[in-house]
């Protein structure tokens, strides 16, 4: 069996979105649809890295009831290897609920709990040997998001087992931006964030991609993407610093457009992309899952 040059860890689990042309505030009542599908931001970027042409492995907690083994085969539908998914009779499968009106994303909400409770349980293959030990880490491409806990972070942003392969992390959303210090202050990992979550990290508020990507460098980022919605974007680099605007489309769905930027620049540079066009390709990429021209 040929081991995977690419791991996505973290959340995978079951998206509910409800979606409505209507504007929405506190108690609205509206028309709209209700879709299931396999979500949670490692398997996003996973879907999206696979669309690309990278068949990336999954490590992640997943029950063993009836949801776990629907999306387990989900995923392995999709081309996604699901061989090292942590699977547990005593957790539930994850889920993620959200509502999304004309205006973006009214209100979210996300039960990791299982994710959380499995811990670094998630992680055996990287310490067993199946894809790496302590002597012998893992050298492939890892994107880890923030669905885990801050005890866990932290290990992983100073553990051997992720010495050796380029590691991309994501906050999972703004509520949770404050679990990727670690990383910061390691000064490990490129991390993919909005301009809330940069503004978290640093405890400041920017007003735009640029400075919020210059913050994260001068509390020790090694790298730091940032993007703002419609406006420009920034990838902050010890080389400099790089801005690009996202074309403007009509925005029909905003959960899992951060996912699908992350895992379409990691990509372009994986293709060899300087770093103008791999950012340039991750916002095209972005405005069209945003517009609903792809993805799921």
């Amino acid at each position: 069996m040929t081991q995977p040059q690419f791991l996505c860890i973290g959340s995978v689990l079951w998206d509910i979105i409800g979606r409505s042309a209507s504007h929405m505030g506190a108690g609205s009542d509206v028309p709209g649809r209700i879709t299931r599908i396999p979500g949670g931001v490692a398997l996003n970027i996973a879907m999206t890295l696979r669309r690309f042409g990278i068949a990336p492995a999954l490590l992640s907690a997943v029950g063993e009831d009836a949801e776990g083994r629907e999306l387990v085969a989900a995923c392995a539908d999709l081309g996604l290897d699901v061989g090292y998914l942590y699977r547990s009779d005593d957790l539930p499968t994850d889920r993620y609920m959200a509502i999304e009106g004309a205006g973006g994303l009214v209100a979210a909400i996300a039960d990791a709990h299982s994710l959380e409770r499995a811990g670094d349980k998630i992680l055996r293959p990287l310490q067993d040997g199946r894809l790496g030990h302590a002597d012998q880490p893992f050298q492939g491409d890892i994107a880890l998001d923030g669905n885990l806990t801050l005890a866990l972070l932290s290990q992983i942003a100073v553990s051997p087992l992720f010495s050796a392969c380029r590691l991309h992390v994501a906050p999972a959303s703004p509520g949770k931006a404050e679990r990727l210090l670690p990383f910061v202050e390691a000064g490990r990992g490129q991390l993919y964030v909005n301009l809330e979550e940069a503004g978290t990290l640093c405890q400041t508020t920017f007003n735009s991609a640029e400075a919020a990507a210059e913050g994260l460098l001068k509390a020790g980022a090694a790298r730091a993407l940032v993007t703002d919605g419609a406006r420009p974007a920034c990838d902050g680099h010890a080389s400099g610093l790089l801005t690009a605007a996202p074309a403007e489309v009509m925005v029909t769905r905003v959960t899992g457009a951060g996912d699908t930027f992350m895992a379409a620049h990691i990509a372009a540079e994986r293709r060899g992309e300087p770093r103008d066009q791999a950012l340039a390709t991750a916002l095209t990429a972005a405005a069209r899952y945003v517009s609903g021209d792809t993805g799921k």
